[in-house]
């Protein structure tokens, strides 16, 4: 039975996120979607709590999907888990280069391999910075996010 790790800060998840669940989902036996607070990335729009709750509502739909949330190395949650593979997205080359690194240093400290599956071309121009940047504008992102998304970006910037 396969176990799959998809790490990210999905502040806000989109449908690229899901895709990539949804893509997983029917490649491993589990997958377990996991949150995470980047401080790389600054102050987050929603709270873990908030992302877990629109992860659960957003990919109700797959039944061997499971949520988490986590404050800590992304191979160590792995670990904890029982994830066979890490799993990342790629929407484009530019990804890549930083993606292959963060699976190699992985690999080094953990052993744990990463798997990468390509976004389709509706999805691969989508970022999370970029639906949080039109939202906050008053822009309309509904087609680029799931519902809950959508109702909690409206309720966040009064559109």
């Amino acid at each position: 039975m396969a176990t799959v790790l998809y790490p990210g800060s999905f502040d806000p998840l989109h449908n690229g996120h899901v895709e990539l669940v949804e893509t997983a989902s029917r490649l491993f036996d589990r997958v377990i979607v996991a949150a995470m607070r980047n401080p790389q990335k600054g102050t987050p729009l929603f709270s873990l709590e908030d992302r877990r709750a629109i992860l659960v509502e957003s990919l109700s739909h797959l039944p061997n999907v499971q949520i988490e949330v986590f404050s800590k190395l992304v191979v160590d949650v792995a670990r904890e888990l029982g994830a066979d593979f890490i799993v990342k997205g790629l929407r484009a080359v530019s990804d890549f280069e930083s993606e292959l690194q963060q699976a190699q240093m992985n690999k080094a400290i953990s052993g744990v391999e990463t798997v990468f599956i390509p976004s389709a071309t509706a999805h691969s121009f989508v970022a999370s910075k970029w639906i949080r940047e039109i939202s906050r504008f008053g822009g309309d992102v509904s087609s680029m996010v799931p519902s809950p998304v959508s109702k909690r970006l409206s309720e966040a910037f009064g559109a």
